[in-house]
This record gives structure tokens, sequence and C-alpha cells, in this order.
């Protein structure tokens, strides 16, 4: 049981595709090799409180878009022990559909989303597609009729959800993309989500070629480093590699689940 005041968090793989190297840089790759992209939820476990980041997709998105959906979230979530249907808060880091596509799996939870994010989903970027192509119309259409149920608290700029929980504007990825920071037994943890899909986006200052704002996303990086503190840890949205430099949240979840922190 955590102590008052501080978190577990754990990174929850749902889908997978495969991918190569050129596809995760702004500019392509040289090395035209394997490199394949991991989709995740998040759960923030706390003394009295439990927080989901994120909702995955489901089969409808998966099929359309040719991802291999392993797991529902509501699914993977109750591998450790997270029940979707009574989670009460859902952080939103952006609206693109594999992180907002499953908020049907979360009938009782308020949903915590930035301004900018809504505006940019509902605005007049969304008639090209080269802003519009991650984002299902559909998803973005419902979360409008959640806000008209009183379902979505908007967020300006950063903001403390819960002591030592809080979230951070980013931008880049998207104009109102934010990252969750979290106190834990260990120190810092911040989850970037999309901020930085591998750790080599933000580590070698190569940005993911899906962007709105190249130097937002550049200068995320930096943000990210600055949240985290010298002591802290960073855990981007898409890599497999998570699996590599985190433990199983239990031996029997090995590649399924790991303990961030």
């Amino acid at each position: 049981m955590t102590e008052p005041g501080t978190y577990e968090v754990f990174a929850v793989k749902y889908a997978e595709r495969d991918a190569r190297r050129p596809e995760h840089f702004l500019g392509g790759d040289p090395h035209d090799v394997p490199m394949p992209m991991d989709y995740f939820v998040w759960a923030i476990v706390g003394h009295d409180a439990t927080i989901v980041v994120d909702t995955g997709f489901n089969t409808l998105d998966a099929h359309n878009r040719n991802r291999r959906l392993l797991r529902t979230a509501s699914e993977g979530l109750a591998l450790i022990g997270v029940d979707a249907a009574a989670a009460a808060t859902v952080v939103l880091t952006h609206l693109h559909y594999d992180h907002v596509g499953g908020f049907d799996q979360f009938p009782n939870a308020r949903f915590h989303l930035q301004d900018r994010e809504m505006a940019f989903a509902t605005g007049r970027n969304m008639s090209e597609s080269e802003h519009s192509h991650a984002f299902t119309a559909r998803h973005v259409a419902e979360m409008v009729m959640a806000v008209h149920a009183k379902r979505v608290q908007f967020h300006d700029g950063d903001a403390e959800l819960a002591p030592g929980i809080s979230l951070h504007h980013i931008g880049g990825h998207t104009d109102g993309l934010q990252a969750v920071r979290v106190d834990t037994a260990t120190g810092p943890l911040v989850l970037a989500s999309d901020a930085s899909h591998y750790y080599e986006n933000m580590e070698a200052t190569r940005p993911f070629p899906i962007v709105f704002d190249v130097p937002a996303m550049i200068a995320g990086y930096d943000r990210l480093r600055s949240l985290a503190g010298s002591g802290g840890v960073i855990v981007p949205g898409h890599d497999p590699m998570v699996f590599e430099r985190h433990p199983p949240a239990d031996p029997s979840l090995s590649g399924i689940a790991v303990r961030l922190g």
C-alpha cells in the first residue's frame, strides 16, 4: 500500500503494430530496419485513489488502422487490479484515436483535458489531413457530447490534479498535448505520452513526424527533463524498451504490464 501523497505508476500494453525506423523520425532515417510500436495506457495508484491516463482504442479503430488490439484498456487495467468502470478520474493526454478511443469503457469517469486540445481537435486545423489523420472524428464528437454532459474538466496550462500529481501542457505533437508528473516513492516520474513516442526521439532530439509544432516538440524535451529533475524518470508513449527499463508489475504480466515507479 502506498503512503498518502505518493503513488505507484503502471504502464499496460494493449496493442502493437509492426513499423520501421524511418516512420519514427522527422525526415526519415537511413537505417530501414524494424522498429515496432507498442500502445499503452497508464494507471496511477495511490493510497485512496486511482487515476487512469488515456483510454486506448477499440476494435473498429484497430481494424480501420491495421493495428493489433491485444486487449482492451479495461481488460488490461483489470490485470493490475484497476476497474475501468469504477474509475472516477481519467486524464486524456490528447485526443488522437489511440489515446481517447476507449473512453466508453470508463462510464463513471470525469475526463481531464487541455482547453487547447479541444480547440485544436474541433478547429480549422482539422480541415487539413496532415493534422486530422490521427484523430477519429467520432471520438472528438463524442467528447464534445461529454462536455455537454458535464464530464470534462478543462485545464489551461499546468495544473495540480491531486497532491503529488500535476498536469503540464507540452504541445508540439498536438497543440494541447499534456504530460503527467507523479511523485513516487523513488522520486518524480513523468508520463510523457506522445511528447516523446520513443526514448530516442527525446534523447537524440529527433522529433516524431506526426507533429503540429516542431519547435514546441523540441522544447518539450527540455520541459520533460525539467519536470523529472536530476533523479526522476521519463516514460515515453510508445516505446517497447519500457519493458527493458522497468520490471513487470507481476511475473505473470511480463511483456504486458510494468511497474514504472
